[in-house]
């Protein structure tokens, strides 16, 4: 499949010569009645019978190869047309009787196959038997005619190798369909993985750029050096706002708890709320301390910017991690904004649990990243 269209990919060259071969590489069946028309003392029998047989195995190949395209690009049959390809197959078979005599029985053989291969199941068994008693009806209806039960075996055992191909063919449209539908929904993973790590990044630091720049603005007639001091940091912060994004989109993004640390103290100190952070953390596994990385740059976003809290603590462990503050609780945006969104799918790949509520306190927000161990 073709991930950048959602289309199957072109078939190869291999692949259609292959088709044609496995459907013409039968017709030398056709053998016994195209020696029976040569063999014709008239002229116009042993060209009707010549020309009807080469136009009987063209058709079927057309006929096989229009059915076995379809199946590649996982498109249905069309039953009306299938039933006129083998009325229209019947029929030249038919026109070859002066030429071939008895021997056009032979032709239903490929009726037979190919009516398995085009037909609904219960059509393509009627026209099975149909095939398979035409010999014996014919030699007891047309004088000259022996009866051939080679026809009649040759019939079953095609129809039978007809159905292993079809069931083959059916299997392989299916799981082309389940590849392509897998490779659709891994496009749409990554899509949406890109898109929760960009709300993360820019979401965090965007918000402390525009803290920082209306604490600036405020600043600027009162103390200019401090305000100096803050627009600095603004571009700082801008500047490493665009280095994560270009790392993220070359999927190089990184993150690590102590540089989440540092960016909350940061934050929080331009938003004007005290910051309780630990000053040492423990060792943690490198996936485990990402994710509590990813648990304070999103607990201290929220707190910045819904709290209205004058206190925010974060206290990490070696199996949890907890942001809280002394604002007005969680809301809405809190409990299911995109950035708690891609936090709990980060905590899925652990099997850790992400709580989001009020301190045992009674006030304030808390956001939880635990283990499985510590669940329990």
């Amino acid at each position: 499949m073709d991930l950048s269209t959602g289309q199957p990919r072109p078939v190869s060259r291999h692949w259609r010569v292959t088709g044609w071969l496995l459907a013409a590489v039968w017709l030398f069946f056709l053998n016994v009645p195209l020696a029976t028309a040569l063999h014709q003392p008239e002229l116009w029998r042993r060209v009707l019978g010549v020309t009807a047989l080469i136009a009987f195995g063209i058709g079927y190949v057309l006929l096989f190869q229009w059915a076995r395209r379809l199946r590649q690009l996982l498109a249905p049959i069309p039953a009306g047309r299938a039933r006129a390809g083998l009325a229209l197959l019947l029929l030249v078979g038919l026109a070859s009787i002066p030429g071939t005599g008895g021997d056009w029985l032979a032709t239903l053989v490929y009726v037979a196959a190919a009516a398995v291969f085009l037909l609904p199941p219960w059509e393509a068994l009627a026209v099975v038997v149909v095939c398979a008693v035409t010999p014996a009806l014919a030699s007891w209806l047309v004088p000259g005619w022996q009866a051939e039960s080679g026809i009649v075996f040759a019939v079953l055992l095609a129809s039978f190798a007809m159905f292993g191909v079809s069931q083959l063919a059916q299997r392989n449209s299916q799981l082309q369909a389940a590849q392509q539908e897998i490779g659709r929904l891994a496009v749409a993973e990554e899509r949406a993985r890109a898109a929760r790590d960009l709300h993360d990044i820019l979401g965090h630091s965007l918000t402390v750029v525009a803290i920082k720049a209306e604490l600036a603005g405020r600043l600027i007639d009162v103390d200019r050096d401090r305000a100096a001091v803050e627009i600095a940091e603004v571009e700082a912060l801008a500047r490493a706002a665009l280095a994560d994004v270009r790392q993220t989109v070359g999927a190089y993004r990184e993150v690590t708890l102590a540089a989440e640390l540092a960016g909350a103290r940061s934050a929080l100190a331009s938003a004007g709320i005290a910051a309780d952070l630990p000053a040492e953390v423990p060792d943690l596994p490198e996936e485990w301390d990402r994710l509590f990385g990813w648990a304070v740059r999103e607990g201290v976003t929220n707190v910045v910017r819904h709290s209205g809290a004058r206190c925010c603590t974060v206290r990490v462990h070696s199996d949890r991690v907890e942001v809280s503050d002394d604002g007005r609780g969680p809301s809405i945006p809190d409990a299911t904004g995109h950035g708690l969104v891609g936090l709990r799918e980060r905590a899925r790949r652990l099997d850790a649990v992400v709580t989001v509520g009020r301190r045992p306190e009674g006030s304030g927000f808390l956001l939880r990243v635990h283990s499985p161990a510590e669940a329990r």
